[in-house]
């Protein structure tokens, strides 16, 4: 979950970008005369205290007596990255240090196509999981994907190796490959179960950030990440949908469940293009440069054509914005389960013109036309909509932003609090109705999309459609 922004960055013009979303860890710089390089290339600044110097000196000592002392011959460079690693660790999830490597593995992903399985990693510090790959969500259409790779899953082995003890770039490392090459992995599905093996083929991953189809008269449109792919390929679904069906299509479904995030550009584009102008989003950060607002031009491409917004607790970040933005807007019915709630923008910082790396930081928080903070919130739908299968006795959980360790803006008590009003029960949150029981396919396997039959059976009714949209906007208020 990597993602960039709409401004020219002003930490670093031209070279800094704009997340919504995490990034993967990774660190790698290194010599040694430490706190000389740091005290003169970094913290010769006024802000920067007498004491915070002191503070710097006794890093040096500490890395000089580790340098001089240890057991063993320590690598520089590991431990100036554990050191990175540890500073960014105290602030928040989703601040990191990207090697070279790292770096440029996410310009890849930002662009649409790299190598490797496709899948969104993240490595938990703390909590039952602590040390293992844990997976976000695998990439529709990859390797991972096919192979029956699932959210929450845990990678616990690689090609024979114990993955408790690595680093998320070392395991990343041994994850990677060339393409029609091979890797064996364990994975932990089931907590209380023993692991089971794979073997994957990695391959060139293409994400399509964007599907879409007839249905009945109307359209769908899925986004899977906001890439830089994300705002074009709804405009051509929009034509392509417009020629194909009859017509052209009475309303629209924009399909955002499980969408970990993107572009903070591209979700101000994708909502701009169902939306009169007017403010789409607005981010606020400590530094007045990091406080700006969104706007959008005028010109509605779908000339007020009702839409339905499907969301649920893995549309995260970008999917947030866009979502936040026609609900602030009564300019869509969300339907669904509460989104993941992940509402920080992170600006990427290129490191010695990307050679040693970036820096990914959080710098500000965003918030809707209405002025409200997404942050370890998410947005709740306006129709919600849980739904189990044959044999569920409820909802999947679902991790929120508001569980990750170090979260900002969550109190540990409003955690306690929170937990005990799930009871356990929903995607997200405790849901505000009873799960809806979805039957399978004909088939008896295939899971029928009941979110998407009721948002075609909403836009059906014209009537019940305005109604519904009327009466959520009065709730808001």
């Amino acid at each position: 979950m990597h993602k960039l922004s709409s401004r020219a960055p002003r930490l670093r013009p031209s070279a800094a970008k704009r997340y919504t979303a995490s990034a993967l860890a990774g660190a790698a710089v290194g010599g040694a005369l430490l706190f000389g390089v740091l005290s003169s290339a970094v913290f010769a600044r006024a802000s920067i205290s007498a004491d915070t110097f002191r503070q710097l000196d006794l890093f040096g000592e500490v890395f000089e007596q580790v340098h001089e002392n240890y057991v063993t011959d320590p690598e520089d460079g590991e431990l100036i990255k554990g050191a990175i690693n540890g500073m960014l660790n105290t602030l928040d999830p989703h601040s990191s240090y990207l090697t070279a490597e790292d770096f440029q593995t996410m310009q890849e992903q930002t662009r649409g196509t790299f190598a490797g399985l496709g899948i969104q990693i993240v490595m938990d510090n703390e909590g039952d999981d602590k040390g293992y790959v844990k997976i976000v969500a695998p990439i529709e259409d990859t390797p991972a994907d096919r192979a029956g790779i699932l959210t929450n899953d845990l990678i616990v082995e690689i090609d024979g190796e114990a993955v408790l003890g690595m680093t998320i770039d070392e395991a990343i490392s041994k994850l990677k490959g060339e393409k029609g090459t091979k890797v064996d992995i364990k994975i932990l599905r089931d907590r209380d179960a023993e692991p089971f093996e794979l073997t994957i083929v990695r391959d060139i991953v293409t994400v399509q950030a964007v599907r879409w189809r007839a249905e009945k008269d109307f359209a769908y449109i899925r986004i899977a990440t906001f890439s830089e792919q994300a705002d074009a390929g709804v405009k051509k679904a929009i034509k392509k949908l417009s020629k194909e069906i009859p017509g052209g299509p009475k309303g629209l479904i924009l399909d955002l469940r499980s969408n970990p995030g993107g572009l903070l550009d591209q979700a101000v584009a994708v909502s701009d293009i169902f939306l009169e102008g007017g403010e789409i989003v607005s981010t606020r950060g400590r530094r007045p440069r990091d406080t700006l607002r969104e706007m959008g031009t005028p010109g509605d491409k779908l000339n007020g054509k009702p839409v339905i917004v499907l969301i649920n607790g893995g549309s995260a970040s970008a999917s947030e914005i866009v979502a936040g933005a026609l609900q602030d807007r009564n300019r869509a019915l969300l339907l669904g389960t509460k989104s993941f709630g992940k509402g920080s923008v992170q600006t990427v910082i290129p490191l010695q013109n990307g050679l040693q790396g970036a820096l990914r930081l959080t710098t500000a928080r965003y918030y809707t036309p209405s002025g409200r903070s997404i942050q370890a919130l998410g947005i709740d739908p306006d129709i919600a909509m849980p739904v189990v299968y044959p044999g569920q006795d409820e909802s999947a959980a679902r991790r929120a932003e508001r569980d990750l360790p170090g979260a900002l803006d969550v109190k540990e008590d409003a955690v306690v609090e929170a937990a005990a009003d799930t009871d356990e029960s929903d995607d997200d949150a405790a849901p505000a109705v009873e799960p809806f029981e979805c039957p399978f396919e004909e088939d008896g396997e295939t899971p029928r999309d009941c979110q998407l039959e009721r948002a075609v059976e909403i836009l059906t009714d014209a009537t019940a459609y305005r109604q519904l949209l009327a009466d959520a906007g009065v709730a808001r208020q």
